[in-house]
């Protein structure tokens, strides 16, 4: 491993020159995130909120979830349990070529 100073930025070992190996791109953690749906509300209305109040979100029952990967949805699926925990089981997968329509 070759050592650097702190003002030259670490080189990452690579077979070909100019990519990443794939051992340092596994590695990167990401945030995955399900969102179940979302509301707009004026300020008013979230000053108001108080424990036992209902905010109505903007999907349908049984529709499914998204699945998001550093906020983009990759995936959808419906909530299921695991262990005692909440888990998703993905119904639909996003292909990479409309991911990256969607940037």
């Amino acid at each position: 491993m070759s050592e650097f100073t702190e003002n030259d930025p670490p080189q990452f070992e690579s077979s070909d020159k100019g990519q990443i190996h794939t051992d340092v791109l596994q590695n990167i953690p990401v945030t995955l995130s399900i969102e179940v749906g979302r509301a707009q509300i004026k300020i008013r209305d979230l000053m108001r909120l108080t424990q036992g109040s209902v905010v109505e979100l903007d999907r349908i029952a049984g529709e499914p979830l998204d699945l998001l990967v550093n906020n983009t949805v990759v995936a959808q699926g419906e909530v299921v349990l695991v262990n005692d925990r909440y888990g998703i089981r993905l119904t639909r997968v996003v292909p990479a070529s409309e991911r990256l329509d969607n940037l």
